[in-house]
């Protein structure tokens, strides 16, 4: 299906997200600019804490519904290492549904239940239409990372030997596999996968997981390969998506070239192959395929080396390595 242009709903957010972004995007374009000719219009939209502070607004008239047109929204905000050899080998993606789980008391209003000031109740909530959902995007990722040369195995989360409510979860998981016979699965209980990705996370390809055990481990992981200064993160809609690194706004370091740009910049390697998927554009996978080759080579060639990792590369000199790097 071929376009003339994507539209991309920019919010840059507070703090080091300003920075950031401009950076993203800047590897975007110039990755799209080797290998594709479709055309991505921007179109910012002001929101955060300190559009709040000038305005008393969250976000401007109209931000939601321009975000909800845009094909894709890029938000820019919202140094260990391993000894052993094969951290070079970590390549997981960790799947968490956001609007149900333990967190869905803290989403919806009133779920949570007070009693007389003693005791707490929160409601964790799976349900099946959600749920099948889930696992189906999660075994057709496992799939098309397998082309790609992954193990092609989707590890399920849970703690299916204490919980009604997670045998009900691995249960679904069991259904929607015997519609993926290609895709390797997998099962562990959510303590277990903890000690696993500290023991040998180079053995995991994608994990599927309930909502609060999912935004455990990906902060998890995220140290597992330097900070969260490289995770990158997609909130995948039914007819949207929302892209962003997976770190805070750090106002403390704003505007001071010292900020890791690679959790945006990989984020925004995440949106090419989404709209990659969604127009049929293949081209802008290659682009997203360009970005992760040269921040994958940038390390390996220690020519990127981020300030937050202990290096002397701010903001934008890492973008400008990344850049001759494409």
């Amino acid at each position: 299906m071929s376009r003339v242009a994507i539209q991309i709903a920019v919010i840059k957010g507070d703090g080091i997200g300003v920075d950031v972004t401009d950076a993203a995007l800047a590897i975007v374009e110039a990755a799209l600019s080797k290998s594709s000719s479709i055309r991505l219009d921007y179109r910012e939209i002001y929101a955060g804490a300190g559009y709040f502070r000038e305005t008393g607004r969250d976000i401007e008239a109209g931000g939601e519904e321009a975000a909800g047109k845009a094909d894709a929204i890029f938000l820019g905000n919202a140094p260990q290492r391993l000894a052993d050899p094969r951290a070079g080998d970590i390549d997981l993606v960790i799947l968490r549904e956001s609007t149900e789980g333990l967190f869905y008391s803290a989403a919806v209003h009133g779920r949570s239940e007070v009693i007389n000031n003693e005791e707490v109740r929160d409601v964790l909530r799976i349900t099946r239409a959600t749920t099948e959902k889930l696992h189906r995007f999660g075994f057709e990722l496992a799939r098309k990372r397998k082309q790609r040369g992954s193990r092609g195995m989707l590890t399920c989360v849970d703690k299916a030997n204490v919980f009604a409510s997670m045998a009900f979860f691995r249960q679904i998981y069991d259904e929607i596999a015997a519609e993926f016979p290609d895709v390797q699965t997998d099962y562990n209980y959510v303590d277990a996968q903890a000690l696993d990705l500290i023991r040998r996370p180079w053995d995991f390809d994608v994990l599927v997981t309930e909502n609060m055990f999912g935004d455990i481990l990906s902060d998890l992981a995220g140290g597992l390969v330097g900070g969260m200064g490289i995770a990158a993160c997609a909130e995948i809609g039914d007819s949207t998506a929302l892209f962003q690194p997976a770190h805070g706004s750090a106002p403390d370091i704003m505007g001071q070239d010292s900020a890791n740009p690679l959790a945006a910049i990989l984020s925004g390697a995440l949106m090419l192959e989404y709209l990659a998927d969604k127009t049929g554009e293949s081209t802008l996978a290659d682009a997203s395929r360009l970005i992760e080759t040269a921040v994958s080579r940038g390390f390996s060639e220690s020519r990127i080396r981020p300030i937050e990792f202990g290096g002397d590369m701010g903001t934008g000199a890492v973008t400008r390595e990344l850049l001759a790097l494409l």
